[in-house]
């Protein structure tokens, strides 16, 4: 189960990165809370037929109406910082400072739940650092006027990995994802009714970034997340997550024709060592001290 799990977390790390092309479209329509509103309560609707039966039939209880009312905030600062921030960014800058939520996840874990960071996870995360740096900056660090709001956001996309890890496990996947998109996109849709114009939406190229983000990005890549988590320690499952540069480099290679410089294939490298060496620790603690399912 727990392979299982790593390798659909693997999965989302290419839908997220590949999705990063819709998101710099939205971005040159300088359109933020539309597009993550629709996006969001599009995919609510979408999984709603998924939903299993006896899920659908189950009254949702106050407790899970909390924790979705409470991940889908946090997803909402987490999306509307970094699209927001894509405007006044640039996108390496952006892609490396959204991959700090890597490093914040275990120390969250430690400030939250008393759950000290073995050395392992600080080499693990540092090393995820300095390999999103090389990969998404090409070594070249400028600060931009967006550049706090995406370290803002990498705060609340680490928060979002922590509260799944903790507490989505606890009800069905499907119906918790969907619950806390739609809270999100709400959020997000308010937002974006009160401070953009929503005309805006029937430009043809928003359209079909909306429907890739909200079927694809969002409706499977969020739920695989969910389930995910229930079965990968969080701050594992954030490393792997963070193989998400890695993918969004070869979606703009591939999609825009940007080539990879060779420090930025050295940075891909680095985040693989990375995920490896978060992955061997815990296979060794997995044989020793936790048996896995």
């Amino acid at each position: 189960m727990r392979l299982k799990a790593d390798i659909l977390l693997f999965i989302v790390a290419i839908i997220w990165g590949t999705g990063f092309v819709a998101q710099e479209v939205a971005a040159q329509h300088q359109v933020a809370y539309l597009f993550n509103g629709v996006s969001f309560m599009l995919a609510a609707l979408i999984l709603i037929p998924f939903i299993p039966k006896a899920a659908r039939e189950t009254k949702i209880t106050k407790e899970q109406w909390k924790w979705m009312f409470v991940a889908g905030a946090i997803l909402f600062f987490a999306t509307a910082f970094q699209q927001v921030g894509l405007f006044y960014t640039k996108v390496a800058n952006a892609g490396f400072l959204t991959s700090l939520y890597v490093v914040f996840t275990p120390f969250l874990l430690w400030m939250l739940f008393r759950e000290k960071p073995h050395w392992m996870d600080a080499l693990a995360v540092v090393l995820a650092g300095v390999g999103a740096f090389f990969l998404s900056t090409a070594g070249e660090f400028e600060i931009q006027r967006g550049d706090a709001l995406e370290v803002f956001g990498s705060v609340f996309w680490a928060l979002h990995v922590v509260v799944l890890g903790r507490f989505a496990s606890k009800f069905e996947s499907i119906s918790f994802a969907a619950g806390h998109f739609f809270i999100s996109g709400l959020f997000n849709f308010t937002c974006g009714v009160a401070f953009e114009d929503i005309s805006q939406l029937t430009a043809l190229p928003l359209v079909g970034a909306i429907l890739f983000r909200a079927a694809v990005s969002v409706g499977i890549g969020y739920t695989l997340q969910v389930w995910g988590q229930k079965h990968t320690p969080p701050t594992d499952a954030a490393l792997i997550l963070s193989l998400e540069a890695v993918f969004a480099a070869l979606a703009g290679w591939l999609v825009l024709s940007q080539l990879l410089l060779p420090i930025q294939i050295f940075g891909c490298v680095v985040i693989f060592v990375a995920v490896l060496l978060a992955q061997m620790k815990s296979w060794n603690s997995s044989k020793i001290e936790i048996p896995y399912p």
